[in-house]
């Protein structure tokens, strides 16, 4: 089950509390106005208000309730960026909670040191392969071993998990096509290659797929753009699968990652001081003189005290994409993210646009 931190809950527990206010002082005059004009009885105010109450606690209530778990004997998952972070970090849980692990790495060739660690497990439920999700060929030959190591290919493959992506920072001026490019290759083209490779297999286990994005897929924040631009494709594509797989019994899932930029290892405080000074470098001489490398220092500034506020701490991550492979019933989007970005989250993503640009003027 995904985890709700104290301080969700006492948002939403202080929220309930001004709903019921507002429901027992001024809700009842306006519902009233309205059953007057259009010459409605008057005790539909009562049910409506009632009614109103109910689908709201129900709300709040029904993440809470049991959704049932599937049977992890016997199935198999595959994940893809387990060199490090969070990829790392989940291939290990599900080994430790049953699953066969196909643990995919782009760095195992070159022995790579998270490759060389799930290696040194030795067991036989820890399946350690090459790829990168940018190559057709290293996609296909992943599909063959996988089909090559299932016990029972004919029935299928559990779940993937479209965990590989990238980072990066810097305004749209500032930001090359070729980074655009980059971004997406990983983080959208990838995500996709690997999906389709694999869903044939995940069509006859009637399973999983769960794909990382972020709360950037959701909502935009300047310097950002490349990553939103690949975030926004994720949460499309993943949308329009879930439609469509309904049929076959598969279950997609979108994973919507707060700030965890350290427990991913994307960008670090020295990563940022490099990519910035490349980033001015090669962007025109007219667009430095416009803004000026004062400006240009304080972002740069800013994305190292976003690095640095960010948090290691993956259980909610980790929970929730357990939570997506083993509940019987998933959740279409889960929100592993502490209390500011969430309710930043869903401001952005219900208020009026104008509302939201001046709550969160960037």
């Amino acid at each position: 089950m995904p985890k709700t931190s104290y301080v969700q809950m006492a948002f939403m527990v202080l929220f309930s509390f001004l709903l019921t206010l507002g429901l027992g002082l001024w809700l009842p005059e306006v519902l009233s106005a309205f059953v007057q004009l259009f010459g409605l009885k008057e005790d539909m105010v009562t049910h409506s208000i009632v009614l109103m109450y109910l689908v709201f606690v129900l709300y709040l209530a029904v993440p809470s309730l049991p959704r049932g778990s599937v049977k992890i004997k016997d199935k198999a998952v595959l994940i893809t960026g387990c060199d490090k972070g969070i990829g790392f970090a989940l291939a290990k849980h599900l080994h430790s909670k049953g699953f066969t692990v196909f643990a995919c790495c782009l760095l195992k060739d070159k022995n790579g040191e998270g490759a060389q660690t799930l290696e040194k497990m030795k067991c036989e439920r820890m399946k350690v392969l090459q790829m990168n999700v940018c190559t057709d060929e290293e996609v296909r030959q992943a599909v063959d071993f996988v089909k090559s190591q299932l016990k029972e290919p004919e029935k299928g493959l559990w779940g993937v998990v479209n965990n590989a992506g990238i980072s990066t920072f810097g305004e749209v001026e500032f930001t090359s096509l070729a980074r655009y490019k980059d971004i997406a290759d990983v983080n959208l083209w990838g995500m996709i290659r690997v999906t389709k490779a694999f869903l044939p297999l995940i069509r006859r286990a009637r399973g999983r797929v769960v794909n990382i994005a972020s709360m950037f897929g959701r909502m935009s924040i300047a310097s950002h753009s490349a990553y939103c631009i690949s975030n926004y494709g994720v949460e499309a594509f993943s949308d329009c699968l879930r439609y469509e797989q309904r049929r076959w019994g598969v279950k997609v899932s979108i994973i919507e990652l707060g700030n965890y930029i350290a427990a991913t290892g994307f960008l670090t405080r020295d990563h940022v001081e490099n990519i910035a000074e490349k980033m001015w470098n090669e962007t025109a001489e007219i667009v430095q003189e416009d803004y000026g490398r004062p400006y240009f220092d304080r972002q740069t500034l800013i994305m190292k005290s976003f690095c640095s506020n960010s948090t290691k701490d993956m259980s909610l991550i980790i929970d929730a994409i357990t939570d997506a492979l083993t509940s019987r019933y998933p959740y279409s989007r889960y929100e592993p993210m502490n209390a500011y970005w969430w309710l930043r989250l869903h401001i952005s993503a219900h208020l009026p646009t104008p509302i939201a640009d001046w709550l969160y003027r960037h």
